[in-house]
Parts: C-alpha cells; sequence; structure tokens
C-alpha cells in the first residue's frame, strides 16, 4: 500500500474531496452537492450540518474507490473566505452560518475602521465584521467561539473549536506580518468569546478524533494539517508561486491573487494579503461577480450550447456589470452596488457573452490595480473553478485581459489541500 494524502474543498455549494499520493499524482476523488446559499429572516446563510454531511458523502465515495480511505496519512481542509459562525465548546452552532456575500454587516465598516484605520479585517465585508453582527444579533449568552466554514470542519475532525490557520484567521483580525492577534480586537470581542489559536498552512495541528475516524473510516493515526481559504487552496494547485504569477479563480465568485515579494492592503479597494512564508505573499481581492450570476441565468446545458456557438473575437457592445444580488466586495468595495445586465439582447448567446466580458472587465480592473499598488507586473495568469474549463469565456478573458494566460498544473483547490497535507507549500 502506498501511503496518501486527503485535500477537502468546502465551496458554496458542495463538497470536493481529492486523493494523492507523496508525489502528487491523484489517486482518487469525490463530490457532493448541499442546498446552495439559503436567504433566512434576511440573512444569506448555510446549515453547517449539510457540510458535513456533505464531507461524509464525498469520503463513503472514497472508501469505495481504490485504494480506499486506510492508507491515508493526513488531511487538510480549504473553506470559503468569509463565511462565519459562532459554537459553543462542542463545536455545535449558536448562530446562523452567515456567508461570505452577506453585506447586512457592512454597517459595522465605519465602527470598526476607527478602531483600526487600514485593517483588512475591519472593511465592511470581512468576518470580523460578520461575528461582531451576529455577536450583537444573535447575543450568545455561554462562552462561544468565533469560526470559519474551514475551522468548523477541522474542529468536527479534532473533536474541539479553536484552531485555525494564516489565512482564514487573516479577515478576523490576524497580524499575519507579527503573527499574532492585535490588542484592538479586545474592545469589540467580549471576554466569552474565543478567537481560535492560528497555525502556519499545512503545519499539524492534531490527530484525528477517535469517535471520528470511526464514523468515517479514516485511519485513527490520520494527522489533521492547518489548512486555508479556496481561493488560496486553489493558487497552490496550479502550480504558480514565483512573484508575478497570478491566479484567477473563477467559481461561484471571481478571486484573484497575485504573488507578491511584499503585502499589499488597500481596504479602499478591498484589497487584502495573505501570507505564504516568510518570503512571498498573494495579495488580492474577491469580487461578488462570478459563476453565481450565470447559475441564475443559465442551467448547465444551456451555458455549454450557447458557448459553443458564441464568436468572440468581437465585443458585444453591452456594458454589463454582472452581480447575483445588490453588493460588492473588489475592486471597490461598495454595499449598495447594483448588477447592470441591461438592456436584455434577444439572442441568447450575445446576452451570455455580455456577461463574460463584464466579469472579464472586473478581472482586469482587479489585476491593473493590484499591478499599481504592488509594483509587481503580472507575468502570467492561471485559471480555476468550474469557468476555467469554458473554451468561449477563456478566448474573452485573454482579449480583454491582455495578459498571458498559461494552463495550471490543477484547478481544484481540494487538490491544494492535499497538498498542504502532504506538506508542501
Amino acid at each position: 500500500m502506498t501511503d496518501s494524502y486527503l485535500g477537502i474543498d468546502n465551496g458554496p455549494s458542495g463538497i470536493r474531496a481529492i486523493q494523492i499520493d507523496p508525489g502528487g499524482q491523484i489517486l482518487a476523488s469525490a463530490r457532493a452537492t448541499f442546498p446552495g446559499i439559503q436567504l433566512s429572516d434576511g440573512m444569506l446563510c448555510q446549515q453547517p450540518d449539510d457540510w458535513w454531511r456533505g464531507v461524509l458523502n464525498c469520503l463513503q465515495q472514497l472508501s469505495d474507490k481504490a485504494p480506499g480511505l486506510g492508507d491515508v496519512q493526513a488531511l487538510a481542509i480549504d473553506g470559503t473566505s468569509g463565511t462565519t459562525l459562532l459554537t459553543d465548546a462542542q463545536n455545535h452552532p449558536v448562530s446562523p452560518a452567515l456567508m461570505y456575500n452577506d453585506v447586512r454587516p457592512a454597517s459595522l465598516g465605519a465602527e470598526l475602521a476607527e478602531l483600526a484605520p487600514g485593517i483588512p479585517a475591519c472593511s465592511r465585508s470581512s468576518s470580523l465584521a460578520k461575528a461582531v453582527w451576529l455577536q450583537r444579533s444573535e447575543t450568545p449568552a455561554a462562552e462561544y467561539f468565533i469560526q470559519q466554514q474551514a475551522d468548523w470542519l477541522l474542529a468536527k475532525f479534532r473533536g474541539t473549536p479553536g484552531c485555525s490557520d494564516w489565512n482564514n484567521a487573516r479577515k478576523l483580525g490576524f497580524d499575519a506580518e507579527l503573527l499574532g492577534w492585535p490588542d484592538w480586537l479586545n474592545k469589540i470581542i467580549p471576554a466569552h468569546g474565543h478567537l481560535p489559536e492560528v497555525h502556519r498552512p499545512g503545519e499539524t495541528v492534531a490527530t484525528i478524533a477517535p469517535a471520528i475516524a470511526r464514523q468515517t473510516g479514516l485511519p485513527p493515526t490520520t494527522r489533521l494539517h492547518a489548512g486555508t481559504t479556496d481561493s488560496i487552496a486553489a493558487f497552490l494547485a496550479s502550480g504558480a508561486g514565483q512573484p508575478g504569477d497570478a491566479v484567477t479563480s473563477l467559481g461561484s465568485t471571481l478571486v484573484l491573487k497575485l504573488c507578491t515579494q511584499h503585502p499589499v492592503t488597500s481596504v479602499p479597494y478591498g484589497i487584502y494579503s495573505h501570507r505564504l512564508d516568510k518570503t512571498r505573499w498573494l495579495a488580492g481581492g474577491a469580487s461578488n461577480s462570478g459563476g453565481a450570476v450565470l447559475k441564475n441565468e443559465f442551467s448547465d446545458d444551456d451555458l455549454t450550447a450557447l458557448s459553443a456557438e458564441m464568436y468572440t473575437n468581437s465585443e458585444t457592445g453591452l456594458d454589463y456589470y454582472p452581480l447575483p444580488a445588490p453588493g460588492e466586495r473588489f475592486p471597490f468595495p461598495d454595499a449598495d452596488k447594483k448588477p447592470v445586465m441591461m438592456p436584455t439582447p434577444a439572442n441568447q448567446v450575445t446576452y451570455l457573452q455580455a456577461i463574460f466580458e463584464g466579469i472579464a472587465r472586473i478581472e482586469k480592473q482587479g489585476y491593473d490595480l493590484l499591478e499599481e499598488l504592488s509594483s509587481e507586473k503580472v507575468r502570467s495568469v492561471r485559471s480555476c473553478g468550474g469557468g476555467a474549463g469554458n473554451p468561449a469565456w477563456t478566448r474573452i478573458r485573454q482579449r480583454i485581459l491582455q495578459r498571458p494566460l498559461v494552463d495550471a498544473a490543477q484547478t481544484e483547490a481540494a487538490y491544494g489541500s492535499a497538498l498542504l497535507a502532504v506538506g508542501k507549500l
């Protein structure tokens, strides 16, 4: 038997799991869907139990495939950046899981910015804003833990909450340069509210809880490694890693990452940096535009058929700003930004192309900003996420971005998390 390693990706609509050998060869993969983002009492939220059921579904699929789960040495998890919830000490949710794109905590932006001006966690779309909003709206009376999506799933495998990684903790206020929690957080996090212990992505943090090993079929010796956010996991999967390498994630949202030699932060533009290691940073931002817009307008079959008919060398002349709902995070935060998808042409091929063009223009604007603020020229752009497999969209992006598009080594965030489980960063 060959040792294997497991990466788990928790996205807005489902779970993906990839099992690899020590050299990075994919041995097996699985995916499971769950109910998408739901509107509940005015909140955009999901049920964490749906995430866990998705994980169990994927693990069952993997157990039925060769090589099975018996030789898994370690696993790591990535999750949607900014999705936030409160739990008790047993990891039971005591609040809704507030999704990354819920803009109601934006009302706290000015208050947080006054505490720590220029800090990404004090932006209106941050995990910290969501945590404070949940603290006040749900008023948890007892001890509680502030967690993000990947943190909660890691806690399920550990059996206890209270553990995160540099990248997920960044939007909660963790100082990635000093590698610690800043003192100003004490002014807004009460004594009975617990921030997690933070680890380097890929660092071993625990061994799987015995009850979870029995439930999942994973070996009781399985090591749990600190994970990362979904977009950074996708960056790692792509093979990028040198300054000037960029990765665009074309998933439910549009996420840009540029490898730089120094951190770049700009709250007015929704730009922040995650730390890879001592010398490399990932500067970028996440737009609310992306695949979620396409899912609202077209079926998967329609996307395939209409894309095949598309003549991509010329512009439609339609100046769209595609959003699934009001509110934008990057390349400029605007909680009131309205979608622009009018006028609607009679031809559905033209309509789809105009949406592709609109998302590509947002992508170009984002990279223009990142170059300007980082002084790091974009040498190449790799693509990941579901949209990366659409040839028509790729041609449109190539025309609009005016930057080299190169093939990604892998496109699944789960693969990047599997690399963290191996210990490769």
